[in-house]
């Protein structure tokens, strides 16, 4: 049987907003999404058992139910009715968990990919967000890649000009944070916004990178208990990031550098002190 093998694409938030609150406990955002060359690697091998397995490169990797590869392949034989023939998926993991950085909705997204490429269903990326949303709120984005405005839950998707060509540091601290732990810790402060993402949308149509990294921000880190984000930053800045801002829930932090060599000078300050620290490029889908 033929391997199938998909790369699984990290995100950074260049605004995140929170709206407001549902009824089941969600909370909507306003937020401008953008893949980066960062990811993980998923791989789809058939076998016979009708079963569902997942192995991974990392130990503390979970493996059954609670993994968003198992749950995104549970959500695809459901909704297509396709008899499952036994499908073993194989996870190489770099993008760190509990980083705000949207691994666990990239390896779902690249499990359905794989899942429609290895059945044959055919499923256009609508069909394929459907079921995505059922597993993780981020899951539809890193099916679309790219720059996007986020609405809703994360669901409501506006392709947007491209960030313009750059270079980004992204540096995770050794502590992570828990989603619902950082929802519950902004809930309890009542401070939802922390950039404008309309400006955000023009100085992107413009191209402009300076007034990009002079629009982003980041509501949750008013809430992150983490001096680490905040001293990152600083290192960030004064290397010669023109911005730096925490990525979604936290705890990774990214800078945005117009310059190779400052960006390899930052990466190699950060590298003496925390232990995960990526050099990457913005992402964009064939």
């Amino acid at each position: 049987m033929p391997d199938f093998t998909e790369n699984a694409y990290a995100k950074i938030n260049l605004t995140l907003d929170i709206t407001g609150k549902l009824p089941d406990g969600y909370h909507t955002i306003r937020s401008v999404f953008q893949s980066i060359t960062l990811s993980d690697r998923v791989s789809l091998t058939e076998t016979s058992d009708g079963e569902i397995h997942l192995s991974g490169s990392v130990k503390e990797l979970p493996c059954g139910k609670e993994n968003t590869v198992y749950r995104a392949a549970e959500a695809f034989f459901q909704a297509t009715g396709f008899k499952n023939p036994g499908v073993s998926f194989s996870l190489e993991k770099r993008i760190p968990r509990q980083a705000g950085l949207g691994g666990g909705s990239a390896d779902a997204a690249a499990a359905l990919r794989l899942l429609n490429r290895s059945c044959h269903t055919a499923l256009s990326e609508a069909e394929l967000s459907e079921i995505g949303l059922t597993v993780g709120a981020d899951v539809p984005f890193c099916l679309l890649n790219g720059t996007a405005l986020a609405e809703g839950i994360g669901e409501k998707l506006t392709r947007l000009p491209p960030l313009p060509p750059c270079r980004i540091v992204v540096c995770k601290p050794e502590a992570g944070i828990g989603t619902k732990q950082a929802y519950e810790a902004l809930d309890r402060s009542g401070t939802f916004f922390g950039c404008d993402t309309d400006r955000m949308l023009e100085a992107l149509r413009r191209g402009d990178l300076s007034e990009i990294a002079a629009q982003t921000g980041n509501a949750f880190e008013k809430t992150v208990p983490l001096p680490e984000i905040k001293k990152i930053k600083r290192r960030m800045l004064e290397a010669g990031a023109a911005a730096a801002c925490m990525s979604g829930t936290g705890s990774a932090v990214f800078g945005l550098f117009d310059r190779e060599d400052r960006e390899k000078s930052c990466a190699d300050d950060l590298r003496q002190i925390y232990p995960n620290v990526f050099v990457c490029k913005p992402f964009f889908p064939d």
